[in-house]
């Protein structure tokens, strides 16, 4: 690995003034893969003091001196320096109730959550690899350092960290690892929602996102308990191959890698269908209105564990619109209007992403949302008018024709239908014209 120039002189001022220096963690990690490093965290046997009286020369911030971390700042990239220490015990499941410093780097790496993130490696890129982690790196496999049981003890969130890590990485999980993953996942209910929602989010955005979903379901259910009905449950209907739960993690991982916004979106899109459940005469299932319903679920998840508004707004959006039909250019601008450029299309690709985890026959209908997206592209570009900003008259217009109050809204409205349908130019003197007709009707 090459360490930048500035993490090379940061782990210098520390070996320089007679401590030891060693980068830890992910970025260790991503080296030992051969991937571009990022999140540089080093670890030290210099004390908090001394790390802040060899850096007396830096913006120096104490952020966790109890934990012994400090934040060194040079040329404006921040450096997290931690003293080498052994943790107490954990009674919140989340922090250490105390920490002893320890002169020993082994000591410090016995503390952490998995072999492939207890690697040490000096600014000379030699190694220090107690635990085997670039063996199980070199391997693909995901293993506790010590007992796995003590580990997910310690930090439960560590649970959901090894199954979004299987995700990302594309790695297996130890047998002892997962069993203990598995038996211990109720232990996730005493992890903040917030840390929750930002490691399922890192875990939609895997590569392997499909196959996590399906074989640590048990895990996804303990935190979206409303995805456990989805479970197994047949759709019994032509269009459809797998069950609901298994069609909704194929068409999440069928959504682009680079949107967490669509691959949740797709993980919540169809978890209103069990209770809309119907069987015709035929034997044929049907699920209207699940969209909706599914919508209204995802408000509840997703206001639980601490979405923002907008995100969860324009997530139940989608899901509500998701199994709409779309058979006119007319409908396409009543839909661009109301959502706007950006947002159909986004909608368009939610629509591609489940016709992706369908009978390969369905997958026919995504040439005809490209389509729809030209469409709505070429009217953006034409700037057709689709907002009421566009429209040829405004407020002050109605008001010296005499109109007050709610109706000036309701009548701007009206003739931004009217314009939309192609019904009436969109042209101030026509616009006026009709309105005076109505008026006078």
């Amino acid at each position: 690995m090459n360490i930048n120039q500035n993490t090379a002189k940061i782990l210098a001022e520390l070996e320089d003034s007679g401590y030891e220096a060693y980068l830890v963690g992910g970025c260790v990690r991503d080296a030992v893969m051969g991937r571009e490093c990022h999140d540089i965290d080093i670890t030290t046997n210099a004390r908090p003091e001394e790390i802040i009286r060899v850096f007396k020369e830096y913006k120096v911030v104490p952020t966790g001196l109890r934990h012994g971390t400090v934040t060194v700042f040079s040329e404006k990239e921040a450096f997290e320096i931690t003293t080498y220490r052994i943790d107490g015990e954990y009674s919140d499941s989340r922090r250490p109730d105390s920490v002893e410093f320890t002169s020993e780097l082994e000591a410090d790496l016995a503390r952490r959550d998995f072999t492939m993130n207890a690697i040490a490696m000096d600014r000379n890129g030699n190694f220090r690899d107690p635990f085997g982690g670039a063996e199980d790196i070199k391997k693909g496999v995901i293993r506790c350092v010590g007992e796995p049981q003590k580990r997910f003890t310690e930090d439960s969130l560590r649970i959901l960290r090894a199954v979004r890590f299987a995700s990302q990485l594309g790695f297996e999980i130890e047998k002892q690892t997962s069993e203990a993953v598995l038996k211990l996942r109720s232990r996730l209910d005493l992890v903040s929602k917030e840390r929750i929602r930002d490691e399922l989010d890192k875990l939609l955005g895997g590569s392997c996102c499909a196959e996590i979903l399906l074989k640590y379901r048990e895990i996804i259910a303990q935190i979206i308990p409303e995805l456990r009905a989805c479970f197994d449950f047949q759709q019994h209907s032509r269009y459809h191959c797998y069950d609901v739960y298994e069609h909704i993690a194929r068409a999440a991982a069928s959504a682009p890698e680079d949107s967490i916004l669509l691959r949740r979106a797709m993980l919540f899109h169809d978890i209103g269908k069990p209770p809309m459940f119907t069987l015709d005469e035929n034997g044929t299932g049907h699920f209207k209105g699940h969209a909706q319903v599914s919508a209204e679920i995802t408000d509840k998840v997703m206001t639980r564990l601490r979405y923002d508004n907008n995100t969860i707004r324009l997530t139940c959006t989608l899901i509500g619109l998701h199994s709409d039909k779309i058979q006119s250019e007319r409908q396409i601008k009543r839909m661009v209007s109301k959502l706007g450029i950006r947002n159909f299309l986004l909608l368009l690709e939610l629509k591609k992403a489940d016709n992706s985890a369908k009978n390969k026959f369905v997958l026919a209908e995504n040439a005809e949302f490209e389509r729809f997206a030209d469409i709505a592209r070429r009217f953006d570009e034409e700037n057709c008018c689709l907002k009421l900003s566009q429209l040829a008259v405004n407020g002050n217009d109605l008001l010296e024709l005499g109109m007050r109050g709610r109706k000036i809204g309701e009548t701007l409205d009206k003739l931004l239908e009217l314009v939309i349908d192609n019904e009436l130019p969109n042209e101030k003197a026509a616009l006026l014209d009709y309105i005076r007709r109505e008026e006078n009707a």
